[in-house]
């Protein structure tokens, strides 16, 4: 009897999955790094393969999906390092105050949507990244309206957090899903609810 494949191995094979492999001792930035680059990754391996579904709602009337996820997520990363730690003037890009919803509600199943979202993730991942690479230490700071003074230690670690929490079941409805499925992020969906997992 073999070990069930995992889905990580679906997309590129056993060795492929080097996610969690960063220093567990040393250095605190790039442990940070390199714990937030894993949770960027799961991201976009939970997503790989999917296009329009990434639009599907988990649980109808939510309007929570995987799109949604990754244009909130874009938005997070943009406010953080360009508005709050880089002091720059960077509006969201899928919501406002007039539509505060609009990552979720906005993700709609036109492959337009579902490319731009990716581009502006990517976009403002790559930003992130250059502003910690070039950060002198992680003691630098921002003014945040509503955490107020913020350092990029802080930010990093609230952004890993974050990811935690916000892995969700995959959104994408199929033929094969019965009355109950059991995702590997934790959760189940059933009789029309998503719970966590004990």
């Amino acid at each position: 009897m073999s070990d069930p494949t995992r889905r990580a191995e679906l997309f590129g094979g056993a060795d492929s999955d080097r996610r969690f492999t960063g220093p567990t001792t040393g250095d605190e930035r790039r442990m940070l790094i390199d714990v937030l680059s894993a949770q960027r990754t799961t991201l976009q391996l939970k997503c790989s393969g999917l296009g329009s579904e990434l639009a599907l709602r988990s649980v109808e009337p939510s309007t929570l999906s995987l799109l949604g996820l990754v244009r909130h997520l874009a938005d997070v990363e943009r406010r953080w390092f360009r508005r709050v730690l880089a002091a720059q003037d960077a509006p969201a890009l899928f919501s406002s105050t007039a539509d505060p919803d609009g990552d979720f509600d906005g993700a709609t199943d036109d492959p337009r949507v579902v490319a731009e979202a990716w581009e502006a993730w990517r976009t403002e991942v790559a930003f992130a990244e250059r502003f910690v690479t070039e950060a002198p230490d992680l003691d630098v700071e921002g003014e945040d309206s509503w955490r107020g003074t913020v350092s990029l230690r802080w930010v990093l670690t609230d952004l890993t957090q974050k990811r935690c929490t916000r892995r969700l079941p995959r959104a994408a409805r199929g033929p094969e899903r019965g009355p109950q499925t059991r995702y590997s992020a934790g959760f189940t969906e059933s009789a029309g609810a998503v719970a966590v997992r004990r």
